[in-house]
C-alpha cells in the first residue's frame, strides 16, 4: 500500500513536472512570437521608409510640374479677364451703374 502511494506520488510529481515544462514552453513560444512580430514590424518600416525616400525626389518633381501646369492655367485665366476688362470694363461699369440706381 505505501509503494503504490509513493508511486501515485511519483506520477503526480512526474505529471508536475510536464505540466510546468510545457507552461514554460508556452511562455517561451509567446515571448517569441511577439519577438518576431516586434522583428516583421520594424522591417516593414524600414522598408517603407526606404520606399518613400526612393519615391521623395520623383514625387517632389511630379508635384512641382502639377504647380507650374496650375500656375501657367491661372496665368492664362489672368490674362484672359484683364484683356476682357480691357475691351469691356467700361461698358460694364456703366451697365452696373445703371442697373443699381435704375432700380
Amino acid at each position: 500500500m505505501k509503494d503504490m502511494i509513493k508511486e501515485i506520488v511519483d506520477i503526480d510529481h512526474e505529471a508536475q513536472q510536464i505540466t510546468d515544462a510545457a507552461q514554460m514552453k508556452k511562455l517561451n513560444s509567446a515571448e517569441e512570437v511577439a519577438k518576431r512580430r516586434e522583428e516583421i514590424r520594424n522591417q516593414y518600416l524600414a522598408r517603407a521608409r526606404k520606399r518613400i525616400e526612393k519615391n521623395e525626389p520623383a514625387e517632389q518633381a511630379f508635384a512641382e510640374e502639377e504647380w507650374k501646369k496650375t500656375e501657367k492655367h491661372y496665368a492664362a485665366v489672368r490674362e484672359k479677364l484683364e484683356a476682357d476688362y480691357q475691351k469691356n470694363g467700361d461698358q460694364w461699369v456703366n451697365e452696373l451703374v445703371g442697373r443699381v440706381l435704375g432700380a
